[in-house]
């Protein structure tokens, strides 16, 4: 037979009450109090029942985690930590994927599987700030990534102008002039691509070096297919550019792939940064430099506010936050080092 709470206060010396409290988080319990309890928990081995627990509280105990791309490297990690902060919280997170599709966007949006979670972490790509205002679905929601700002809701991202400009000063202080960008994209898809174009053109001119049209590559996709396709457009147009940064370390795998089957030597001939330091660039031969968001922390920061606010917890109201980022330098630039 299990170890009921009953158990637990007759160990500890405490009121049934008491234990309730400090198992359910419901009030305050003295220091000492609290320490008796968990005490008698640890002796007896009790392990709560997290799922009667959030029915008792008219919960799901899910939260949900909603990316564009699944298959991508930097997403499966930024999961596998979701994951890791949920369940020390007491939740299981499930993932959606919402394959860069509005539609698919929107019905989580407006809460088609609202009665199944308690909350939403949402990477949106195709809606904007006018579809974000308009939800009427209850339920908590936060944002990562860059795809809408000047909302009601909690916003978790890196500052993706200053990224590239790291990207590019790097590139120009071990002596690149060309710097070619892959990954810019047309209308008003993927803001995170806007404004990485924008900090690469910011970045140029502060370092008195021309914007050249003929150096920034389009893609549809951001994969490594799509770089090395992109890199191979780029090397056709006869301007070769000394240096690379890519829209991330897909793309900018991509590009490595064409440099190597043109005959260009990495980093003698062309540099290669990209951004999201997934597992794969320090594999990758050469082994990729490239921008590193703090993923540990986006992924922290965005379960940890989310189950505040589906348990009522009182926190400041929406908060904006751009997580750390740092460059790591690996061969594709240079000598390696951090």
């Amino acid at each position: 037979m299990g170890v009921s709470l009953k158990d637990i206060a007759q160990r500890a010396g405490v009121s049934l009450a008491t234990v309730s409290n400090v198992v359910n988080g419901y009030r305050p319990v003295g220091e000492r109090t609290r320490q008796r309890v968990q005490q008698a928990i640890d002796e007896l081995g009790y392990s709560p029942n997290l799922g009667a627990r959030h029915l008792r509280r008219g919960r799901t105990g899910l939260i949900a985690l909603a990316v564009p791309e699944l298959t991508n490297p930097y997403f499966a990690e930024l999961a596998e930590i979701a994951i890791s902060e949920a369940a020390g919280l007491g939740y299981t997170l499930v993932m959606e994927n919402t394959a860069a599709d509005r539609e698919a966007e929107l019905a989580l949006l407006d809460g088609t599987r609202q009665r199944v979670i308690d909350g939403l972490i949402l990477s949106p790509v195709r809606i904007g700030r006018e579809e974000v205002l308009a939800r009427t679905a209850g339920g908590p929601l936060v944002l990562i990534g860059e795809g809408v700002y000047d909302v009601p809701h909690d916003h978790i991202a890196i500052d993706n102008v200053a990224a590239s400009h790291a990207a590019i000063r790097h590139l120009v202080a071990i002596g690149r002039r060309r710097i070619a960008f892959i990954g810019a994209t047309a209308g008003g898809d993927r803001q995170s691509a806007h404004l990485r174009v924008r900090g690469y053109r910011e970045a140029l001119a502060a370092a008195g070096l021309p914007y050249r049209p003929l150096l920034v590559a389009r893609t549809d996709a951001f994969g490594r297919l799509d770089g090395r396709r992109a890199m191979h457009d780029l090397l056709a147009r006869g301007d070769r550019p000394d240096a690379v940064f890519a829209y991330n370390d897909l793309v900018a795998i991509g590009a490595l792939r064409a440099l190597a089957e043109a005959g260009h030597r990495v980093p003698e001939d062309v540099a290669v940064v990209g951004i999201d330091d997934i597992e794969d660039g320090r594999f990758s031969a050469p082994t990729l430099t490239t921008i590193a968001p703090d993923k540990r922390e986006i992924g922290r920061l965005a379960v940890r506010r989310l189950v505040a606010r589906i348990e009522g917890a009182e926190v400041a109201g929406p908060l904006s936050v751009q997580t750390p980022f740092r460059l790591i330098r690996r061969e594709s630039t240079g000598t390696p080092g951090g």
